[in-house]
């Protein structure tokens, strides 16, 4: 693709590669650097003047220097005259704080988005929002990807008399459009959060006995939700279960209390983030191919709606209404 450069921060050099090894473009070169007084410093070390740009970073921890360096590289691109600058966002974390939900709190999904557009960000392309409404929070146009075609194509022909189950309500539409791409029921869990770390699942709506479950969300960060409902599941009748998300964060003791669950036979996640370096069991799914079509599509000016045609009704194009009316 001519008239492109892609950038990657320090978050996720591999999925930057592999990006651009899928879309036939080479990783363009940047120099991250910190003073001794600890800031930061970004220097882009191409020509980009009048060319289109895509900076890929993942907001992982540490968070906050990865959203610096990202909010770095957009200006360097910016103040370099480039024509267009689309921060390739494969993890949002901020999407988590969508809301006010108690006094004087912060929202910094918002906050983030306004410094996004500040540094002059002209697009954003992510995938998988925890709050699908963040999108709205920027004032430039977000290009929403989704993983579930992905995490199907992997159970496809695997999934003989099981049920996908989300932990959650909230979770229960993205559940329920997985199940349809594999042709299986659909079950939820209700979830009261006590913390962080800390949730409680009262009940499983669904019929589990004697069923191989498949536990969908977007984002296992601790991993208490998924161990919680696993554990019901197994009270209920469940057979085993398999644990897949599109963000595998696995902080802290995540990755060691799921492996000692002997209940859960698998756990799958894709790319969007780095993959713990000492769990060689982990299934990790490539979405490289993915932001490699949308980096495409977006250069030349078409459709990314088209690209879930079949998978997810609220990420593929409209239905033509015209007989409507």
């Amino acid at each position: 693709m001519e008239d492109i450069v892609v950038f990657s921060g320090s978050a996720h050099r591999e999925l930057a590669a592999n990006i651009c090894q899928c879309a036939r473009v080479d990783l363009s070169p940047v120099g991250i650097s910190r003073f001794s007084n600890d800031c930061l410093q970004a220097q882009l070390l191409v020509n980009v003047r009048q060319r289109d740009v895509y900076i890929v970073q993942p907001l992982v921890p540490p968070t906050q220097d990865h959203l610096m360096e990202l909010l770095l590289m957009v200006q360097a691109a910016k103040s370099a005259s480039a024509a267009q600058v689309t921060a390739v966002i494969p993890h949002y974390s901020y999407a988590r704080s969508d809301k006010k939900d108690a006094s004087r709190i912060s929202v910094g999904g918002r906050l983030v988005a306004d410094l996004l557009v500040t540094a002059g960000v002209d697009r954003v392309l992510t995938m998988q929002l925890h709050s699908p409404q963040v999108q709205a929070f920027f004032s430039v146009p977000v290009d929403q990807l989704t993983a579930l075609g992905v995490i199907a194509d992997h159970y496809r022909g695997a999934c003989e008399d099981a049920v996908v189950v989300s932990p959650d309500f909230g979770n229960a539409k993205s559940a329920s459009n997985f199940a349809r791409l594999l042709g299986l029921p659909v079950a939820a869990g209700s979830k009261r959060r006590l913390g962080d770390d800390r949730v409680v699942i009262d009940m499983v709506v669904g019929d589990v006995e004697g069923r191989h479950c498949i536990v969908l969300d977007d984002e296992i960060a601790t991993g208490g939700s998924i161990i919680e409902l696993t554990r019901k599941l197994k009270e209920q009748g469940a057979r085993s279960a398999s644990v897949a998300c599109t963000h595998g964060l696995f902080a802290g003791r995540a990755a060691e209390r799921l492996r000692a669950e002997e209940f859960i036979s698998e756990v799958v996640t894709t790319d969007t983030v780095p993959a713990p370096a000492d769990w060689p069991g982990l299934t990790v799914l490539s979405i490289a191919p993915m932001f490699a079509e949308a980096i495409d599509r977006i250069h030349r000016g078409r459709s990314i709606s088209k690209m879930f045609d079949g998978v997810d009704p609220a990420y593929a194009p409209p239905k033509d209404q015209s007989k409507l009316f």
